[in-house]
């Protein structure tokens, strides 16, 4: 074990502790993002205790890997957030709405103040506002009853900050030693405080309280622990050096050593129903295994898991830590990129297999399908490492609903179905700003106030509900109010007033649509929540380049209902390979409903040249591909068409082609990227023989027979 300075870096290998940085702002994030969720969901009126006990979790672990790399500003504040948590998950005080804002609050600022620490140019916010609060909740109510638990020695007032304190329990394990341990002399006396917490944080390490010292720049403690000299230096070092650290053996032998041990529980860590009496270690163990602190030398350095802290065995600790590896984003990328190569050469090679005979090569040919079907599953394994559930999205807002709300003075219900639906971590990323956008807007616009609701006879509460699922293709986004809806005169009168073409025989669809023109706002006050007229363009523009659509349906007085439809754009998709003349295209396979062939005098011709064909008893519009993408036609190679029925944006059409050549998997390549946008395509890709072949967007033709 190296030996540690005062500045956190190691006299023999020069460590350097900022490489775990990155980790520890991860996980604090995850710890913020868990804290806020729970608070929003916690009940006031009857908390459960495992609750509030993981939400003092979240804020012990942020606490506790702050102050293991110096992060000052952001280890105080979660200490005060931590001392009113523990008193409410020990009943000392009853839950209330300010202190669950104030929590909420700290928890803003608390990601401000990461931020700034992680180098981005952010405001700093102000803390000694939001500390005083959380002071005064934590200290305005009557002292908690007495316990028969002893009480240790108050701590000096050099110590005022230190840890709070572990108090023994009443029965001490087999083995226990009573120490004194003297640290110092110290430079900065805060650095005493990590070995307090080790004992709050390693379950079976023991009881800490601290002594009176006369020296400011040192620190004495009463430690209760089956651990060895050894064990305790090798964990200590990590905070102060070796040469500050002494520990003398205030008994010279064991404490009771014939009573049984009783599980000792932590001050600050729940009781576990499962822990042993033995701490999960053999009866009469000469104290802590080396394992134990090698473990917990190993979270010291890189970065203490919050899961290592929030678990009550130290057994669990190693399980929830491998079941999980933190890969950087362009490693995946690459590993799709690589696969999608290995999807084209297995392509290649199961065309050119099919030219040989079947008798002669019937090994290889085995093979080869052997590849093909580990192929498919290589690819379906990969790219579920990318596939991210929409709760990620959804989480975000109830926190921001209720601040909301909380200023417009309004009471909201936010209701949320398939969190569970998965769309590819790019897309994740950018339909946020747009869910966000038309939230917002049913918050301020659709969502009555309570007074209002009521003259209405509806329930004080309106309800926004959010719900994600997949359908054929795509992925369906509804945002959905009860709130007052759309008024088609208002929107009409405002359109004409900023010299927008609306005439009285627009649909109500095409009505609804006008509210998604650049600057178009039905706002009679402009606040800092919207008005401005820049939220529904915004949306509308940021779908469109995701290649999806908008669709707004609406009832007076009833509310309004948001349609967002993204495509499934994943590197690598099942594709049906069909031919027009001599091209080659490609349609997504989950589009694809059915095909036939059909006689040229089976198409009807309507008004405008529209044509239609009839497939049991329903009427559908006819695309001929061969017009759509001009493809020269030849006499020798003209034949019978061949309908394929597609579904997108819940309607159908029928494209007419020539031949339906197979199925199979296809990497999806940008053609924008690669060379530019071109209409009713969504991408390409390379086959077998190495020509490229266009990927049509299903979507797009779709819409293409509606005008």
């Amino acid at each position: 074990m190296a030996e540690m300075t005062t500045d956190g870096q190691s006299a023999g290998d020069n460590f350097d502790l900022s490489q775990f940085y990155p980790i520890f702002f991860e996980e604090a994030g995850e710890n913020l993002d868990q804290m806020e969720q729970m608070l929003l969901a916690l009940d006031l009126a009857q908390a459960d205790d495992e609750e509030l006990n993981a939400i003092f979790r979240c804020a012990h672990s942020i606490k506790g890997g702050a102050a293991t790399f110096g992060f000052a500003d952001v280890a105080e504040l979660t200490h005060q957030m931590e001392s009113l948590l523990d008193k409410l998950r020990r009943h000392e005080l009853q839950p209330s709405a300010p202190m669950v804002d104030v929590l909420l609050e700290s928890s803003d600022a608390l990601r401000l103040l990461l931020a700034r620490h992680q180098g981005k140019q952010v405001e700093t916010p102000a803390t000694a506002e939001l500390v005083q609060r959380i002071s005064a909740l934590a200290h305005g109510t009557a002292e908690a009853p007495a316990t028969s638990a002893p009480v240790s020695a108050p701590a000096p007032a050099a110590t005022a900050h230190a840890a709070p304190v572990v108090t023994p329990a009443p029965a001490l394990p087999v083995g226990t030693r009573e120490l004194e341990l003297h640290i110092g002399p110290l430079e900065n006396p805060a650095q005493a405080n990590g070995i307090a917490e080790l004992f709050r944080d390693i379950p079976g390490l023991g009881d800490i309280s601290p002594l009176p010292c006369d020296q400011s720049d040192k620190r004495v403690y009463r430690v209760l622990t089956t651990a060895s000299d050894t064990d305790l230096l090798d964990l200590f070092t990590f905070h102060v050096s070796k040469e500050q650290i002494h520990i003398v053996d205030t008994t010279g032998a064991p404490i009771h050593p014939s009573t049984p041990a009783p599980a000792t529980v932590a001050h600050d860590a729940s009781p576990s129903p499962t822990a042993s009496a033995d701490f999960g270690f053999f009866d009469g163990a000469p104290g802590v295994p080396v394992s134990l602190a090698v473990s917990v030398a190993s979270q010291a350095e890189g970065a203490p898991k919050a899961a290592a802290r929030a678990s009550g065995a130290a057994a669990s600790n190693g399980a929830m830590e491998s079941s999980t590896l933190r890969v950087s984003v362009s490693k995946v990328d690459q590993l799709i990129n690589l696969v999608g190569e290995l999807v084209i050469t297995q392509a290649m090679l199961a065309q050119k297999s099919s030219e040989l005979d079947s008798a002669a090569n019937q090994p290889l040919l085995a093979g080869l399908a052997d590849l093909d079907r580990n192929t498919r599953d290589l690819q379906e394994a990969v790219m579920s490492i990318r596939m991210i559930p929409m709760s990620v999205v959804f989480n975000r807002f109830p926190r921001m609903l209720r601040d909301l709300a909380s200023k417009l003075g309004k009471k909201v219900e936010l209701v949320t179905h398939g969190e569970s639906t998965e769309l590819d971590k790019g897309l994740i990323e950018k339909i946020t700003d747009p869910l966000t956008h038309l939230i917002r807007n049913s918050a301020d616009h659709g969502i009555e106030s309570p007074e209002e609701r009521r003259a209405k006879g509806k329930v004080e509460h309106g309800t926004i509900t959010l719900s994600a699922s997949h359908q054929g293709g795509s992925i369906l986004i509804e945002v959905r109010d009860d709130g007052k809806g759309l008024s088609r005169e208002k929107l009409l009168k405002k359109a004409r007033e900023k010299g927008m073409d609306a005439p009285d025989t627009l649909s109500d669809a095409e009505v609804w649509g006008l509210i998604m023109a650049p600057g178009f706002s039905t706002a009679e006050v402009v606040t800092d929540v919207s008005g401005r007229g820049v939220g529904m363009d915004v949306v509308k523009k940021n779908i469109a380049s995701l290649g999806g659509t908008v669709e707004i349906e609406s009832a007076e007085g009833a509310g309004m209902r948001v349609l967002v439809r993204l495509p499934l754009t994943l590197a690598i998709m099942d594709g049906m390979t069909v031919r027009v003349s001599d091209e080659v295209y490609i349609l997504p396979l989950a589009s694809v409903i059915e095909s036939f062939q059909i006689k040229p005098k089976e198409i009807s011709t309507v008004a405008q040249g529209a044509r239609l064909v009839k497939v049991r008893d329903e009427y559908m519009p006819v695309i001929d591909l061969e017009h759509v993408f001009q493809v020269p036609r030849f006499e020798f190679n003209a034949t019978s068409p061949i309908m394929v029925v597609i579904e997108a944006d819940g309607a159908r059409v029928a494209l007419m082609v020539d031949e339906l050549i197979g199925q199979q998997q296809v990497v999806i390549k940008n053609l924008e990227s690669n060379y530019r946008k071109v209409n009713n395509v969504s991408g390409a890709t390379i086959l077998g023989d190495g020509k490229v072949a266009l990927i049509l967007d299903t979507s797009s033709l779709v819409r293409r027979s509606r005008h």
